[in-house]
């Protein structure tokens, strides 16, 4: 085995404010309090069950179609009340809705 799994990275322009959307929508909370505002930040389930999430500052909008993306259990509503946008529903032989983040970061939406 080459590699283990260690943790998700998300890029963002606003890390900061990413950050904190991410704690709200799967109950996520910081590893550590605000530190410098350029440095990456880290969030983590409290439940000690998921990955710990880097959300780091880069100088670019997100341009295309995410390679690699988090599926979450959620409702779809209040994760568009919550800001997030819908980009394609639940359908034929999809059995997920696609979301997107305030940046546009994709993820898919399995409801329980």
């Amino acid at each position: 085995m080459p590699a283990k799994f260690k943790d998700l990275a998300l890029d963002a322009l606003d890390h900061q404010a990413l950050a904190d959307w991410w704690c709200s929508a799967i109950g996520y909370v910081r590893r550590s309090p605000p530190g410098s505002p350029s440095l990456p930040v880290a969030i983590v389930d409290p439940a000690g069950e998921g990955p710990l999430i880097w959300l780091n500052q880069v100088p670019e909008p997100k341009a295309v179609k995410n390679r690699m993306h988090l599926d979450v259990w959620g409702d779809p509503a209040e994760l568009t009340a919550a800001g997030a946008r819908m980009v394609a529903e639940r359908g034929g032989d999809r059995e997920w809705h696609v979301m997107a983040d305030p940046e546009g970061n994709e993820f898919c939406v399995f409801e329980r």
